[in-house]
């Protein structure tokens, strides 16, 4: 028996937050932890599902039944593809998958995400399938949205699957151009850190899905498809709502920051000079900052701990930070000079503690490959 192991990395996303189902602009970079996904072929049309996380929660499923709601929980997101690739026109063999994971769940690292793409690669290799992984991504999106319940973009998927090491990935989610941007911090003497707040999060809860229905809302009376077709910010005197008028200017200036971004981290890139590097991560660090008072202030998606954290770090010597993932719980992304990291962790550490919170747990986010098979 032929056994597979394929592995999908976790995201973090510098910035666009929310701006990807409104079909504005992302820039995620691929982490270094991920889900990693053991299979073997079975003949008998069945899905046999398991997770080292999850022991005592195994699933064993027909392939020809499943159907939105007949699986639910940690189990959907890998059942979801086997009825996305099917739903698509793909012949998918039975299976039995093994599922280990060095991700924290709900913590904005898009770990269900990570989850259907190491599952998708698995189940395509083992049924002689050689589907594109822009189409894969599309697939892994659609069990989310249709066989989960999640509302969520593209944004998680097509990194998981198409970003590339040391590098962010500049993803037009309208048209699904993407670029990839050189992003090394420690090349400018820093590091990118993730602060898990221990406050989990759950994009199936009614938050997210309200924010994505008043965006749409807000697009509708601007007369455009989506948001991410509006690139002037003042263009949001339109519209009447305070609320609406918030969530637009959000997204809109959120895909702005991320093009920004993506431009300064093209000219400051490795080859530049020490000097100039700095400068330019200082400068990212800043928009990091600027994106999270968009989410705080106008978005109203962030939360105590992640409001503390990006304060603390800042005032430890973090060049910024920012809330990242769909909110109401999950990280923070810092972008930290490596002489402060120290520094910044025991003070957070510490303010945590002072504050009766649980403990933040802290991931060097490595801008790493995408998803990828293991082994020989």
């Amino acid at each position: 028996m032929t056994t597979e192991v394929w592995f999908a990395p976790g995201r973090a996303n510098l910035m666009g937050e929310h701006t990807d189902y409104n079909e504005g602009f992302v820039l995620p970079f691929a982490l270094a932890q991920g889900v990693t996904a053991t299979a073997a072929p079975r003949a008998d049309g069945l899905l046999e599902l398991r997770s080292k996380q999850k022991p005592g929660d195994p699933v064993t499923v027909a392939l020809s039944a499943l159907a939105p709601g007949s699986v639910t929980g940690w189990a959907a997101y890998p059942a979801g593809v086997a009825w996305a690739l099917g739903a698509a026109g793909f012949d998918i063999a039975g299976a039995s998958i093994s599922i280990d994971s060095d991700l924290p769940v709900g913590a904005g690292v898009s770990s269900s995400a990570a989850l259907e793409c190491s599952v998708a690669l698995a189940l395509c290799s083992l049924s002689g399938l050689s589907v594109p992984r822009e189409q894969l991504a599309l697939i892994a999106k659609r069990a989310e949205n249709e066989f989960v319940g999640a509302p969520t973009g593209i944004i998680d998927q097509s990194a998981a699957l198409l970003c590339q090491e040391g590098h962010a990935m500049l993803l037009d989610c309208g048209t699904l151009a993407r670029t990839q941007v050189p992003f090394r911090p420690s090349a400018a003497g820093a590091v990118a850190l993730i602060v898990d707040t221990a406050v989990t999060h759950a994009l199936v809860s009614g938050e997210y899905a309200a924010r994505r229905a008043e965006c749409e809302e807000a697009a509708r009376l601007l007369g455009v498809s989506a948001l991410g077709a509006v690139t002037d910010a003042d263009a949001v005197a339109a519209l009447a709502d305070p609320v609406l008028r918030r969530r637009a200017r959000h997204v809109i200036t959120d895909s702005a920051r991320a093009r920004a971004i993506a431009s300064a981290l093209q000219r400051g890139g490795a080859d530049s000079t020490d000097t100039y590097r700095a400068a330019t991560y200082r400068y990212v660090g800043t928009l990091l900052t600027e994106g999270h008072v968009s989410l705080r202030d106008d978005f109203e998606v962030s939360w105590p701990q992640a409001d503390a954290a990006v304060d603390v770090a800042i005032g430890s010597g973090a060049y910024g930070a920012k809330m990242i993932g769909g909110g109401f719980g999950g990280s923070v992304l810092a972008l930290v000079p490596l002489e402060r990291e120290a520094t910044v962790r025991s003070i957070l550490t510490m303010t945590f503690k002072e504050r009766g919170w649980a403990a933040p747990e802290f991931l060097d986010a490595v801008p790493s490959p995408a998803a990828r098979r293991q082994g020989t």
